[in-house]
């Protein structure tokens, strides 16, 4: 039996399945928690007498159309497939069904893989493929809700520092102080900013996210989180004011940048460090 096991593992190929179907799997929960926890936060946080009911948890009860709250089967919660049979639209109620549901599925999974690919079959793999979920996790909140909570920046921040306590991406020195810096950069530059504009730049969250990037990569590589964040947001930013999708003072989420550049980061830092300093000449 471990011989056969150790054949097809060795088979690229189902390898290679295996971490798609596990992923898909992962991201599927992502959609439960991005859609779930932050209007559990949000109705605790209320303290008005109209809240309404509690939110369901994330674990019970079981998913339901939104519209119709039709509890659905196990062929109606089949990642990508079930949306892509249905043509995206709920069998009980005909309503459409957001695109985000199987878009964060197939990100979660093509993300898993690159991970996979990256560090191969290791402990690092697994703990670089968790930082992934949690960032993924980050970015949908972020953009839905213009969030960052707690419950996900601090335990990814710990989890970072007890990775690299135990001989993981950078030795825990530099996971330390790059958690400090990173919570100390953008709590400066948002101070400047109000001190400067009247206005806030950025959310506590942003602190705490770049916080337990810089757990796991180091303070060395947050320069560049840094870069290719405020790079690609600059980017996103004035192509949605062209586009006129984004209204000129309006707040825009950063923790999806934030989020983008950490991953790069922790895959491919040292090596887009070193193409940076190469171009520009120092």
């Amino acid at each position: 039996m471990d011989e056969a096991l150790d054949v097809a593992l060795n088979e690229s190929w189902i390898l290679w399945l295996l971490v798609a179907i596990f992923a898909l799997v992962i991201g599927s929960f992502l959609n439960v928690v991005i859609h779930r926890i932050p209007r559990q936060l949000l109705w605790a946080w209320d303290t008005s007498d109209d809240r309404g009911p509690k939110p369901p948890g994330v674990a019970w009860p079981g998913s339901h159309c939104p519209s119709c709250e039709h509890p659905l089967s196990w062929r109606d919660n089949l990642p990508v497939l079930s949306y892509a049979f249905l043509r995206g639209r709920c069998r009980y109620c005909a309503n459409a069904i957001s695109a985000r549901y199987p878009l964060i599925e197939l990100l979660c999974a093509a993300l898993s893989l690159a991970v996979v690919g990256h560090f191969g079959l290791s402990l690092m793999a697994v703990a670089a493929l968790f930082f992934t979920w949690f960032l993924l996790a980050l970015a949908f909140i972020d953009l839905e809700h213009q969030l960052l909570p707690d419950r996900f920046t601090m335990p990814l921040m710990a989890m970072g520092l007890a990775v690299n306590a135990y001989g993981g991406f950078v030795d825990l020195n530099s996971a330390m102080i790059g958690a400090g810096a990173g919570y100390l950069s953008l709590w400066l530059i948002f101070h400047a900013y109000r001190l400067i504009t009247g206005k806030e730049g950025f959310g506590y969250g942003d602190f705490k996210l770049l916080a337990a990037i810089g757990a796991w990569v180091g303070w060395q590589l947050l320069p560049m989180v840094v870069l290719l964040s405020a790079g690609t947001g600059a980017v996103v930013g004035i192509a949605l004011l062209i586009t006129r999708r984004h209204q000129r003072g309006q707040p825009m989420p950063f923790g999806p940048f934030l989020a983008g550049g950490g991953w790069l980061a922790i895959l491919y830092g040292e090596d887009l460090q070193r193409w940076y300093f190469s171009t520009a000449g120092l």
